[in-house]
């Protein structure tokens, strides 16, 4: 017999219905919309979209966050990535697949949402994002170094690629939140779409903790490989923290 988690059958619940998939396809044309905008894309009452994203939040298929008076939803795709992972990655080619493909635009500039659950301390946690040997284990083999003090330079590098990243440290407040920029390096392509900003968020849940990964100031269409292999990376996370293992993922070994 196998045992399944309860994130897996409840992805699969949340995707069985096809009024709930119709609403991710709409997160995915369009990320960050308010309940308003998703209810007049569909036949139904208020309370109806209401009850089905209520669902694929449970599944963790949607995060939300407020901007003011508004509560925009964003499409999160960690929890297939994880299914992926358990059934597919073994099969894939690394090269083949290369990162996640996502592109979903608002009007002037991009903000992408991420979150996964994982059973660990917020103080472990924030060791496994800031520690470099424990990093370059689940981050394509690359290793970030930083004081981690607001101010101070970080730097993302791996032996033989040399530097792939850099950015500032904006706000530190372990173990609860990490607010940094990002400039990609790894090629003339992603160099010249210029810094962007990630914020790491972490919440004690119970024996677990919710991390909830925020990178936005993107150009509105920028390269998908700055931010595309998020999901892969908090895989890597999830699984390390998890069970000590390493997992393979495409693009996992790339620069080890």
């Amino acid at each position: 017999m196998v045992t399944y988690c309860p994130i897996v059958d409840a992805v699969f619940k949340a995707l069985a219905d096809p009024t709930r998939r119709s609403l991710l396809d709409e997160l995915f044309r369009h990320d960050g919309q308010t309940l308003s905008e998703l209810e007049e894309r569909f036949a139904m009452t208020r309370f109806g979209v209401m009850k089905h994203l209520r669902q694929l939040e449970e599944a963790g298929l949607v995060v939300t966050k407020r901007r003011g008076r508004q509560k925009l939803h964003y499409l999160n795709p960690v929890p297939i990535r994880l299914v992926h992972d358990r059934w597919v990655s073994k099969y894939a080619e690394p090269w083949a697949t290369g990162l996640s493909e996502l592109k979903n635009r608002m009007e002037n500039t991009m903000e992408k949402v991420f979150e996964i659950y994982i059973r660990t301390t917020p103080d472990r946690l924030w060791e496994a994002i800031t520690d470099p040997e424990i990093r370059s284990k689940y981050n394509f083999g690359a290793a970030v170094h930083s004081e981690w003090t607001p101010g101070s330079r970080m730097e993302m590098f791996a032996p033989g690629a040399g530097a792939l990243g850099d950015g500032e440290i904006l706000e530190v407040d372990p173990p609860r939140r990490l607010v940094h920029t990002m400039t990609a390096l790894w090629s003339d392509e992603v160099k010249s779409e210029g810094a962007s900003r990630i914020t790491w968020e972490i919440e004690p849940i119970a024996d677990s903790c919710r991390l909830t990964i925020t990178h936005d100031q993107l150009r509105e269409g920028a390269n998908e490989q700055i931010y595309g292999g998020w999901p892969m990376i908090l895989s890597g996370l999830k699984t390390w923290l998890e069970t000590g293992e390493l997992l393979t993922t495409p693009g996992s070994l790339m620069y080890q």
